[in-house]
């Protein structure tokens, strides 16, 4: 016979209000939970709640030295500085430095800020070596000289027409140009045009038809002077006048020694432009014993300067020591907005006003400024 169950007092289907432990997984506590203490070895004390760091590490203050109070406090330099605060480098970030030279190359005031000469000077831009810069120099120091009051006429008296192209100025075939200046003698100011976006700055250009000059030239009379008449007989006055040579030294060239007082060369700062440049000044000696004698070589500029190679530092080393104070201080260095500019049919002082290219270009356009006060140029005449 089966045992009666023992009564609690309550009904069946009413749950026990004693609380059951709840079940534990003993494998799991094994591998979670830390082993027991070794016997012998000190039991870890549980550290308490106000020592238990919640962020970062806890400063340990020195209980031994007094506080400060008091205007003691007040005068303790702090060391902390904050990362908000500008450091001396940080007054005048790259950028700001940038559109402070642009703003100084542009001048968009139009002030007078380069002096003017009391006479016109006439410069030939020649070197019978291509690819130094020759037009790239024309072109730039037109614009700096044009863009600070100056005004300024560039004859371009290369076939390739790259200093018509660097200003944007048209020369397709069929419009005047310099070749009608020459063998048909028209006037100058019949084909000179304004440069578009560059205030007191003319353009003379440049046709392919320019490239048979030198053959149609030889019985022509008076063929090494043609040039020296058209730019005394323009009614116009200019501060400057730049002549672009072709890289040859033919009769275009010899027109532009003719029709100049002043000689500016640029020379790149490599081995082989130096060794033409004793055939060049043997040339410019020639024209002035006999055809003129007011011819004078007054600028010597160096271009595509690497300061990263010791050739350029003794190219620039030789031609200071050979030319003295001829050279300008001014040194263009290798910039790839001066290439990149006239794809764009600008120079380099519109395209891109902040870069090296133009900086330097400016300082050399100011130096020959200033140059030009202190020593005066005879007038073309």
């Amino acid at each position: 016979m089966r045992e009666a169950p023992e009564s609690t007092g309550r009904p069946a289907n009413v749950a026990d209000p004693r609380p059951v432990p709840p079940r534990r997984n003993t494998a799991a506590s094994a591998r979670f939970e830390p082993p027991p203490p070794a016997p012998g070895a000190p039991v870890p004390q549980k550290p308490a709640p106000h020592t238990v760091p919640d962020a970062g590490p806890v400063a340990v203050v020195r209980t031994d030295t007094p506080p400060v109070t008091g205007y003691e406090a007040e005068a303790t330099p702090s060391t902390y500085v904050s990362r908000e605060t500008p450091t001396r480098e940080e007054d005048d970030p790259p950028l700001a430095m940038e559109a402070m030279r642009a703003v100084q190359i542009l001048n968009p005031s139009g002030e007078v800020t380069m002096p003017r000469p009391d006479r016109t000077r006439v410069m030939c831009v020649a070197n019978q070596k291509g690819g130094v810069g020759k037009t790239t120099t024309t072109v730039n120091l037109a614009v700096a000289l044009a863009l600070h009051g100056n005004r300024v006429l560039v004859v371009d008296l290369d076939p390739q027409g790259n200093a018509s192209t660097g200003l944007n100025v048209p020369h397709h075939t069929g419009i005047p140009d310099v070749y009608d200046c020459l063998i048909d003698s028209v006037p100058l100011e019949e084909v000179a045009q304004a440069v578009e976006g560059i205030p007191n700055l003319w353009c003379v250009p440049a046709t392919i038809d320019l490239a048979g000059a030198e053959i149609e030239l030889v019985s022509v009379v008076a063929r090494e002077s043609r040039l020296a008449r058209a730019i005394a007989a323009y009614p116009g006055h200019f501060d400057y006048v730049f002549i672009d040579c072709p890289p040859s030294l033919g009769l275009l060239t010899v027109n532009a020694l003719v029709a100049a007082q002043e000689v500016l060369i640029p020379i790149q700062c490599e081995y082989y432009a130096l060794e033409g440049l004793n055939q060049l000044i043997n040339n410019i000696n020639l024209v002035r014993q006999h055809l003129n004698p007011k011819l004078e070589v007054s600028t010597i500029l160096l271009t595509m300067y690497d300061r990263r190679t010791r050739l350029a530092d003794a190219v620039e080393q030789d031609v200071r020591n050979h030319f003295g104070d001829k050279v300008l201080q001014a040194v263009i260095p290798r910039n790839v907005r001066v290439s990149e500019a006239p794809s764009y049919g600008q120079s380099v002082m519109t395209y891109d006003p902040g870069s090296r290219g133009a900086t330097s270009y400016f300082e050399a356009a100011q130096e020959i400024a200033e140059r030009g006060v202190k020593e005066p140029v005879s007038r073309n005449a």
